[in-house]
């Protein structure tokens, strides 16, 4: 299929041939009829990517603030080739569409194939013939409503939100400041709700339009034509609320605003525009300043948007479904008309051309819309869940014929694949990247234009099913580890799986089941930290001991951003179900054994952990779990401490050994190196060779069900004993 993707580094606008999306659980597959461009939001975005870089810092300071902090925590290599993996891909253009159900995934009942649906969402609702959206993001079109009109739903339920936001009533009068496609969409449900509107706008046009639209007036701000009609409908009172639909980063709107508002009155800002207050306007007045966020409640909300869960309707009126719902309503039932906004409607196959011309002004529109092919081949996608994968070979893996490259899959293509996996074996001798298999069609052709597989796609059972392909890797998030290990390892493929191997006993259990039915025990977790240069050559120097250890290991590991997937723990588990495993696994590696006891406490909500890991000769680990301490500590620090001897290691950047012999690492500055590369070469060793994997199966299994442990003891405040390998 194809889709409308434009290059943030290079500013490269493009119409793709990208895999069809999977039909995943409670969403639906929609084969677009018509989508809309954000002549405001799209072409900004489309704007900036043509930048300097220089220009797009000083255009997102918040960003820069986020890199600044990855390159204290993670090292300048590492977070370089972060940035630049995520400016230098495709990213998808558009978030308003109406279009035809074409399959329905399990646990949708609302909606059947054939149906019509607006759409909404920038990861969802895209420039793209075919789209998955979860539930809470589509709508029934009302019958009789045309597929153009419906295609406005999302940018109408911006509008309505704002409108919301404003708490108008009947009789009063608002002030809509730019009258672009969101200012002409408020303008109309303002006058729909008894409102008296007064537009602003330095375009004639505009103006003009808003004004059969249901504007009372209309004019430039820069004149005295606005001032003296809010004179004149409000008596010299001022507007009741003002509504900013402006971008750009002029003042004037919120100057304007105070200016021109009521005692006490309110301003709801909509669109993206500069907002210096001028304090003294504002305070005199005592303004209600309100900002209206995106669609309505539910925006972004994982659980809302991604998971299906609504909200009572009875605590929240009007969410972002109910909202496209009652837009549509507007629409059929003919209290909003979008009719009259479309400046122009472009063939699909034409989308880059017309973004071309509304970015250097030969195109002046409102709205502009593009058109899909009525006609459509016949495209199956491939749906998430599907039968069980035959069940595959031995124990032992066969070594490869010499010279033959060992051919990879990777399941997923996120951020830690793309910085710290595939740079590693993009273009490596004797590595063949085979299949790249993602549910959004869009990042698995960025992972092939990049690192250079032969194929991107969507199928994952074809990929599983290709006796081409030596080794997969399992890279995506932490809830499907488990199910997708099961299901590689039963159709004979060695494993690489990123940490967490599973979430629950259970999973585990799953995992085992399908070792012992398979005789494929060739897995390796990706605990790469026991391949880091130098904490390998630290415990060379560290030597043999005698007596047991003490072990301390203190992980400053921060808050999270509000929105992380890693927040997500009914789904995703906690956050120390995900990653700690590295931890336990290097303590493990450090004492030359697996634990045999875990004891965990916690301050309130599980903020800061205290772990203390018993080994069989005695020795104990203490991992301090914290996420309260200062950003400008280092993340890891770690002390190994027995007969005699400390091994000191500083955030895998600098380590020394204190004793009898005394050892320090250089004390230059080095890059941050914990061990994905050494953990590579390890594995494809162990795949091309048909030797044993890297780290026995036993201690994969031991550090997992450690991991899980932490979570019971909690619980029961007590230590937990773990039992012996399996």
């Amino acid at each position: 299929m194809k889709q409308v993707v434009q290059n943030y580094k290079s500013g490269e606008l493009a119409l793709l041939d990208v895999p069809v999306p999977g039909c995943k659980p409670d969403g639906v597959l929609v084969r677009t009829a018509y989508s809309l461009i954000s002549t405001g939001t799209e072409l900004m975005k489309v704007s900036e990517a043509g930048m300097s870089m220089l220009g797009k810092a000083r255009s997102r300071p918040d960003q820069v603030a986020k890199v600044m902090q990855s390159v204290a925590t993670n090292g300048v290599p590492a977070t370089y080739r972060k940035v630049m993996g995520k400016l230098d891909s495709y990213t998808p253009l558009g978030y308003s569409l109406c279009g035809v159900v074409e399959r329905v995934g399990t646990g949708i009942d609302d909606v059947k194939a054939g149906d019509l649906v607006a759409c909404a969402g920038n990861e969802h609702a895209l420039h793209a013939e075919l789209n998955w959206v979860p539930k809470n993001l589509y709508t029934p079109v009302p019958d009789g409503l045309a597929p153009r009109h419906a295609a406005f739903g999302t940018v109408g339920s911006i509008a309505l939100q704002g409108v919301r936001r404003g708490e108008s009533q009947l009789g009063d009068v608002a002030l809509v400041i730019g009258l672009g496609l969101i200012g002409q969409l408020v303008v109309q449900l303002l006058a729909a709700s008894g409102v008296t509107v007064v537009g602003a706008d330095p375009d004639p046009a505009r103006c003009e339009l808003a004004a059969r639209l249901g504007a009372a007036a209309c004019g430039d701000p820069a004149s005295a034509a606005v001032e003296a009609a809010v004179a004149e409908l409000t008596g010299g009172h001022g507007v009741d609320q003002v509504y900013l639909a402006a971008g750009g980063g002029s003042n004037q709107p919120v100057e304007l605003a105070a200016r021109l508002s009521r005692d006490r009155g309110r301003v709801v800002d909509i669109g993206k525009c500069r907002l210096d207050l001028p304090w003294n306007a504002y305070y005199m007045k005592e303004l209600d300043v309100r900002f209206s966020r995106s669609y309505g409640p539910g925006r972004y909300d994982p659980a809302y948007e991604l998971e299906g869960r609504d909200y009572p309707i009875g605590y929240v009126r009007w969410t972002e479904r109910r909202n496209l719902a009652c837009f549509l309503g507007l629409l059929a039932a003919g209290r909003v008309d979008v009719e009259p906004l479309i400046s122009h409607i472009a063939d699909f196959d034409d989308a880059v051309e017309t973004y071309q011309r509304l970015k250097d002004g030969d195109l002046k529109a409102v709205a502009v819309l593009f058109r899909y092919p009525e006609q459509q081949e016949e495209t199956r996608a491939p749906a998430v869940t599907v039968p069980e994968v035959r069940r595959g070979g031995g124990a032992s893996g066969p070594a490869r014929p010499a010279g033959a490259p060992v051919r990879l899959a990777f399941i997923g293509a996120g951020n830690y694949a793309t910085s710290m996996l595939l740079p590693h074996l993009a273009r490596r001798d004797g590595v063949e990247l085979s299949s790249v298999v993602t549910t959004t069609a869009l990042s698995a052709v960025n992972a092939r234009r990049k690192f250079g597989f032969a194929e991107a796609t969507t199928d994952l059972d074809a990929v599983l099913g290709d006796p081409a392909v030596d080794a997969v890797f399992v890279v995506t998030r932490h809830s499907s580890h488990a199910e997708l290990t099961r299901r590689a390892l039963l159709a004979g493929k060695t494993v690489f799986v990123e940490k967490p191997l599973a979430l629950t006993g259970d999973e585990l259990a799953g995992v085992l089941a399908a070792v012992e039915e398979s005789g494929n025990d060739r897995i390796q977790v990706g605990f790469n930290r026991r391949f880091a240069p130098l904490l390998v050559e630290a415990d060379k120097r560290f030597g043999a001991r005698t007596g047991p250890a003490s072990l301390r290991y203190l992980i400053n590991a921060g808050r999270l951003d509000r929105g992380s997937w890693y927040l997500r723990q009914d789904t995703e588990g906690t956050r120390f179900e995900g990653e700690g495993g590295h931890f336990i696994d290097t303590a493990s590696r450090l004492l030359g054994a697996d634990p045999v006891s875990v004891y965990a406490v916690a301050t309130p909500g599980n903020d800061d952990l205290q772990i203390v890991l018993g080994y069989p000769d005695g020795s104990t680990a203490t991992i301090s779990y914290v996420t309260t301490g200062s950003s400008g500590f280092p993340k890891e620090t770690l002390d190994l401490i027995a007969d005699g001897k400390v091994l000191r290691l500083d955030d895998f950047v600098r380590a020394s050994v204190h004793g009898p012999a005394k050892w320090s690492s250089p004390r230059l500055s080095r890059a941050r190196d914990k061990g994905q590369r050494a953990e590579l070469d390890a594995f494809l060793g162990a795949v091309r060779t048909g030797g044993p994997m890297p780290v026995p199966l036993e201690s994969l299994v031991a550090t997992t069900a450690a991991t899980l442990a932490v979570r019971t003891g909690l619980a029961g405040g007590a230590p937990v004993t773990l039992a012996g390998p399996r």
